[in-house]
């Protein structure tokens, strides 16, 4: 007796990728190196700033690629 499943795939748009990565990544940052404590410097606020930079340019391109 054979059976024969349906293969699913399980699609995630690159934007909800990006997202998530995006998430662990402020998670991390406010776990580990301590971004929201009162005494934050100068260093770590540029890190979150590029982080954010970064993230806002690759949803930029996952939707771009997207929409083609």
């Amino acid at each position: 007796m054979e059976f024969h499943y349906l293969k699913k795939e399980i699609l995630m748009d690159k934007s909800i990728f990006v997202t998530i990565i995006y998430v662990l990544g402020m998670v991390f940052c406010a776990l580990v190196l301590k971004i929201w404590n009162a005494e934050t410097s100068i260093k770590e606020a540029s890190i979150a700033l590029a982080w954010t930079s970064i993230y806002l340019i690759a949803l930029f391109y996952a939707n771009k690629n997207e929409k083609k």
